[in-house]
């Protein structure tokens, strides 16, 4: 992140925390801690913050739980690509080849090693 993103977050804080430090020193604080971390992630953070919480937030609710926040996005991605599949097969809806149900029969019996 910028300095000037920082900047903006200050601002964003600010309209919606009016006792919110914008000191320059605080922005250089803030950007020490968050110039490693991605500008659009925070950005959200403090959206979502503004929406629920009466007080200002601090340097680790700006920052999130990031790890949580991918894990979040990469289970999203992986569900609508196991949709995507469901509704690619459904669409060829195919019989499955001959001898796949007696052979499944036999499984679930133990006629045949899995």
């Amino acid at each position: 992140m910028e300095k000037v993103e920082v900047i903006i977050l200050v601002r964003t804080i600010k309209a919606n925390y009016p006792g919110f430090d914008k000191s320059p020193e605080n922005i250089d604080r803030l950007y020490k801690y968050l110039k490693e971390f991605p500008f659009e992630t925070a950005k959200e953070n403090v959206d979502a913050h503004i929406l629920t919480e009466k007080f200002p937030p601090n340097i680790a609710e700006i920052r999130g739980r990031l790890g949580e926040q991918l894990d979040s996005k990469r289970s999203k991605e992986a569900t609508a690509e196991h949709f995507a599949n469901l509704d690619k097969w459904g669409s060829n809806n195919t019989p499955p080849p001959e001898g796949y149900w007696e052979a499944m029969r036999q499984k679930l019996r133990g006629e045949v090693d899995a």
